[in-house]
């Protein structure tokens, strides 16, 4: 089957289908809950009095139901089903937004409409009376919570891959506001409690009202039955004096049907057409038992009797539960309610903040990872969030100890892998290159003599532009004397390349792969974090695969093509550099990937060829030509590169794996 990805479809169907099994259920648990008079439902009778029958009436409900839901469906989710189509990255937060929110507003409404939907059905037919209209509101206020807490977990799970997707775009400090732990929980724990509380309340209730109503029914049936009438008398008169009518409540009287089908009641109240109609077709069939409504609060016994040579209809009309008890009934599951949420908000609200402490440790490190604070979380609990501060504190430890580790070496192991570098590399042409380089010093040191004298004129009133003109020549002449120095040492170099250089006086050691970017990572942290820019490394093969070589040399070449990188962004933050290690046949490739734009064709005559630096004091002054001649040199290996104007420029360090 092929996945669907419209999420108002896929949600629609969902919520479909849980609706119609929980209805289903619901359907055959309705009537046993509300106790429905016997013969009441899904018969002629029951069509007759409320214009539909009950299983009709029931799936119109539902149906509007669904119906409804699946426009709100459809017109809700148009932003998400929209995005899924066009992936437009513009409208990822408000996306985002929506998935995060969504799940609890559609809680809150599948609660809400359906009790809405059903009791206007109800209230259509105009054969329900308050009463009943209100517990059968509380039964789908009931199953209702408990299809939105089924369908919370649903729609959340449905919104993850969309939130999983789109995470890869939500940058530092552009995440959505944080929603309320403890409003999380109690919008998935306490519906439960609610939904039990009410079940449990409205199953005690039905089955005292059930009880009560078989007692009362006795009573009565048995009181009528040894009435003893005369013809004398008035009919209505001799039962009100031959009942114990002390027994009867304020809201309990006597009624007679004539021959004629008057019908005449002690206090003056009429007998609903639903009463009537019971009593005229099913009450010989029950024990002569007469209901109210579709309920057993208020219900009726009758009997035949003689009276003045024509039969007559004599019963009482009884409440079953007064108001008062009902009353009494809702005052205490609301107390009991209210007590519950209390209790539950308090525990929840105490595991939050358990939670939020551990946070703000947390959030403290990320400040403060330069100078971590010794502040260990108090251990108040032996459960899963005892355990959690605990391993924060042996975190925050670990980090403290790390960073005081790396503060004391890092600068150091810097320094030393430069100076091993360069000392390899310059080594072999030292001697040769020692008066050029005494003779630059001296025509620097006058170059800034002339800087000195020039800026000290720039706000001298008696310096003229002949002065100026001065200056310039004699910075040229130095400088023509540095230029014919240089193109000495050109010359030099030109003859050592050649031959074969030693770039180190110890023997070749055995690293692995690991080693060698765990060695990049230290050292590059500072440099990639003052320029605000991410290392991804890519492994794509074991990174225990162990080469040979002298390693400091191999992390110099590599910490040089990143730094390249780095300057290549032109201070731009928060950009990506790659750095991808790849086996292929028999050599290992180290690529080093930018995306700034691309070299121009001009700077791709130059690589390989001079001995320039880019990143001025933090520079190791190699260049992409000593870097290519070291790897040339001491690995047997080569570098190659890939640039796309207007892209990226991809570096790659090839080298051969020795075999053993």
């Amino acid at each position: 089957m092929k996945k669907t990805k419209n999420i108002s479809r896929k949600i629609s169907i969902s919520f479909s289908i849980i609706t119609i099994i929980v209805a289903v259920v619901f359907y055959f648990l309705l009537p046993s809950l509300l106790n429905y008079p016997p013969d009441a439902i899904n018969t002629q009778f029951d069509k007759e009095v409320s214009k539909l029958y009950y299983i009709y009436q029931y799936m119109i409900a539902v149906a509007v139901i669904i119906l409804l839901f699946i426009i709100y469906f459809k017109i809700s989710l148009r932003k998400i089903d929209k995005w899924i189509k066009n992936k437009d990255i513009k409208s990822i937060p408000e996306v985002r937004e929506i998935c995060y929110k969504y799940p609890f507003k559609l809680f809150v409404a599948i609660e809400v409409f359906p009790v809405i939907i059903v009791l206007g059905t109800l209230m259509c037919t105009g054969s329900h009376p308050v009463i009943l209209l209100f517990k059968i509101g509380i039964l789908v206020f009931s199953f209702a919570t408990l299809v939105s807490s089924l369908f919370l977990i649903i729609s959340k799970n449905i919104f993850y891959p969309i939130l999983k997707e789109t995470s890869k775009y939500v940058k530092k400090g552009e995440v959505n506001r944080k929603s309320s732990l403890i409003t999380r929980l109690i919008f998935q724990i306490f519906p439960s409690i609610l939904v039990t509380a009410l079940l449990i309340s409205l199953i005690g209730y039905s089955r005292l009202i059930n009880e009560k109503g078989n007692l009362l029914n006795t009573y009565y049936m048995t009181e009528i039955r040894y009435l003893e009438i005369n013809d004398e008398e008035d009919l209505l008169k001799q039962i009100q004096n031959q009942l114990k009518t002390d027994l009867l409540s304020e809201n309990d009287y006597i009624f007679i049907e004539k021959p004629n089908g008057e019908i005449e009641t002690s206090n003056g109240d009429q007998i609903s057409e639903f009463f009537i109609k019971y009593m005229h077709e099913f009450a010989e069939s029950h024990n002569n038992r007469v209901y109210e409504a579709y309920t057993i609060d208020e219900q009726g016994v009758i009997d035949k009797v003689q009276y003045r040579g024509e039969e007559y209809t004599v019963g009482i009309h009884y409440e079953v539960v007064s108001s008062s008890l009902l009353s009494y009934f809702l005052f205490s599951s609301g107390l009991l309610f209210i007590f519950n949420l209390i209790i539950l908000r308090y525990v929840v609200k105490s595991i939050n903040n358990d939670l939020e402490n551990v946070t703000e440790g947390m959030e403290n490190i990320l400040k403060n990872n330069e100078n971590i604070q010794d502040n260990k979380l108090p251990l108040t609990s032996n459960d899963i969030v005892g355990e959690l501060v605990e391993a924060f504190n042996e975190i925050q430890e670990m980090t403290k100890e790390n960073i005081e580790k790396i503060h004391n070496n890092q600068d150091i192991l810097m320094e030393r892998e430069r100076l091993a570098s360069l000392g390899q590399l310059i080594g072999g042409i030292a001697h040769n290159l020692k008066t050029p380089i005494m003779s630059i010093g001296g025509a620097t040191e006058g170059l800034e003599n002339l800087i000195k004298e020039y800026d000290e004129s720039i706000d001298d009133p008696l310096v003229n532009s002949q002065d100026h003109h001065d200056i310039a020549k004699d910075m040229q002449t130095w400088i023509v004397k540095i230029r014919s120095h240089l193109e000495y040492m050109s010359d030099i170099i030109t003859t050592v390349k050649g031959q074969a250089v030693a770039f180190a006086n110890e023997k070749d050691i055995s690293f692995t792969v690991g080693e060698l970017v765990k060695r990049v990572n230290i050292l590059m942290k500072h440099e990639l974090k003052n320029a605000y820019t991410y290392l991804n490394v890519i492994m794509k093969t074991d990174e225990n695969l162990i080469l040979s070589g002298d390693v400091n040399n191999l992390v110099q070449v590599v910490n040089n093509m990143v730094s390249n990188s780095i300057q290549a962004y032109n201070g731009k933050q928060n950009q990506n550099i790659e750095l991808e290690v790849n086996k292929k046949e028999n050599d290992i490739i180290f690529s080093v990937r930018d995306y700034a734009g691309g070299l121009p064709k001009e700077v791709q005559e130059k690589l390989f060829k001079e001995m320039v630096t880019t990143k001025g004091k933090n520079g190791t002054g190699l260049g992409l030509y000593m870097s290519y001649s070291n790897i040339k040199a001491h690995f047997g290996g080569d570098i190659t590169y890939e640039t796309v104007e207007g892209k990226g420029t991809t570096f790659n360090i090839i080298i051969p794996i020795k075999r053993s």
